[in-house]
């Protein structure tokens, strides 16, 4: 028998709060006290953004090459669990947990002023550090930080980046490489993807309204999610991961949402489940006219239009390689609160065009979740949870 895997903690911070009390209340209320209208990322156009406001914990100087804000705003998830991760690294041994991070900007946006200087001088200023910036650097921070000695990676796959650490860690547990894993990730705020989607006029005028006939674009957020996934019984076991890859077009998904049909399905057979098992989805749900109509398709043919489901980005800003762990998270947190659902927040103007979803559910007829990502290029995962 295939080994189980257990989700034994979590640590979060993003838009909606900080830590998973706060983030509980405002998720499951719609709060979007955490979107914000900037003017300082896109020159000459203000745009809202999901922003951590919160002051983010130093890097101490032991660890000052890792100085990032991306690192700073996992800093603030690591230390929620910081207790749960010493007790594992206690337990196996420090060469025996895994770290598998997710991210698509890593510290980008601490770099982006140092080449600004370079530009104007000739040279980077003094303390830039070309690792502010290597995708890398996420997972050996997290791994110097508790002084790991096991496999330490970064997954960087755009928009799935941190749901596919999930996937990734399980299979080290279960083929031996370790004992338990570190897995998340964090993205932050970074004037060169939020002008790149800019440029592809893919931004929101205001805030996303996902699957509404009115919906005109997405809005970046960043968080940071973390969780420890070992063999040991918990409350929240990962039941089914699915992936797939269709490689239609660089940006744009395929249009009938064939391989978000692929790794629903995949998650559900690599959980033992049937459509009829679930309770809620967390759709992709990025509020453009493409993606949600290529995921309606998909979840419409896999489950009908009876199943709750839910976009939870109006809430936090599409976190990009942060979200997937996020949003799995806030399955996390629907299942301890009793299977009481994200609500859908928009305007409420369906669109006839695309099939029509149920954005009214409440609370989980059942304990069985579903998280949807989907990036550029076709790279699709969908992860299932269930209560132990």
């Amino acid at each position: 028998m295939t080994a189980m895997v257990f989700l034994n903690a979590l640590g979060i911070a993003n838009p909606l709060g900080v830590g998973k009390a706060q983030v509980t209340q405002a998720l499951l209320t719609g709060s979007q006290a955490g979107m914000e209208r900037r003017r300082d990322l896109i020159p000459e156009t203000e745009i809202t953004v999901g922003a951590v406001s919160r002051n983010l914990p130093e890097i101490p100087d032991i660890l000052i090459q890792h100085a990032s804000r991306n690192n700073r705003l996992m800093s603030l998830a690591l230390d929620e669990i910081d207790h749960d991760i010493r007790a594992a690294i206690d337990r196996y041994g420090a060469s025996r947990v895994a770290v598998v991070m997710g991210t698509s900007t890593s510290g980008v946006g601490d770099a982006e002023p140092a080449i600004a200087h370079k530009m104007a001088t000739g040279a980077f200023p003094d303390g830039y550090r070309f690792a502010q910036q290597d995708m890398a650097d996420l997972a050996a921070y997290v791994a110097a930080r508790f002084g790991l000695t096991g496999p330490a990676l970064t997954i960087s796959t755009a928009c799935t980046s941190s749901a596919k650490t999930l996937g990734m860690a399980r299979r080290f547990i279960r083929t031996g490489v370790c004992d338990a894993a570190i897995v998340g990730g964090a993205d932050t705020l970074c004037k060169l993807t939020l002008n790149g989607f800019h440029a592809l006029e893919a931004l929101s005028g205001g805030i996303c309204n996902p699957f509404s006939a009115n919906r005109d674009g997405i809005n970046i957020g960043e968080g940071a999610s973390v969780f420890v996934l070992t063999r040991d019984e918990a409350a929240i076991r990962l039941a089914g991961v699915g992936e797939s890859s269709d490689a239609y077009h660089l940006s744009a998904p395929q249009p009938a949402g064939l391989g978000a049909e692929a790794a629903m399905r995949a998650a559900l057979k690599d959980a033992g489940r049937a459509p009829s098992d679930l309770g809620y989805i967390n759709l992709h749900g990025t509020a453009t006219r493409l993606n949600d109509a290529a995921e309606s398709a998909a979840v419409s043919r896999v489950f009908g239009q009876e199943l709750p489901v839910s976009s939870t980005k109006p809430m936090t800003g599409h976190m990009l390689g942060a979200a997937g762990a996020n949003e799995i998270a806030f399955l996390w947190l629907a299942l301890h609160a009793d299977g009481k659902l994200p609500p859908h927040v928009w305007d409420g103007e369906l669109d006839r065009d695309i099939p029509v979803l149920n954005f009214d559910g409440q609370r989980a007829a059942t304990r069985a979740m579903l998280s949807n990502s989907f990036a550029f290029g076709g790279n699709n995962i969908s992860v299932l949870l269930e209560a132990a």
